[in-house]
């Protein structure tokens, strides 16, 4: 298990000029990568245990930020097509 955050650009580095600009011109856009971001931290001070939690909200977390992902990719992905 890797304990660094799963930052978008990261994870998507062929998106990440995409990521900028819909960040500013999409609101929809914008509030999933709010919520992605938010959640991403708190399973970042999961990990890190500096927030440590019980695995069953720590597996919803992960679940949420995985369907977060999932939605903001799609939007990227159609996007370009």
């Amino acid at each position: 298990m890797s304990h660094v955050p799963h930052e978008l650009a990261e994870e998507f580095p062929a998106y990440a000029d995409r990521i900028s600009a819909l960040k500013q011109s999409d609101k929809h856009f914008a509030h999933l990568m709010a919520q992605y971001h938010d959640i991403n931290r708190q399973v970042h001070r999961v990990e890190t245990n500096v927030e440590p939690m019980d695995s069953l909200a720590e597996n919803d977390l992960r679940k949420k930020r995985a369907a977060l992902k999932d939605q903001i990719y799609a939007i990227l992905s159609h996007e370009t097509a």
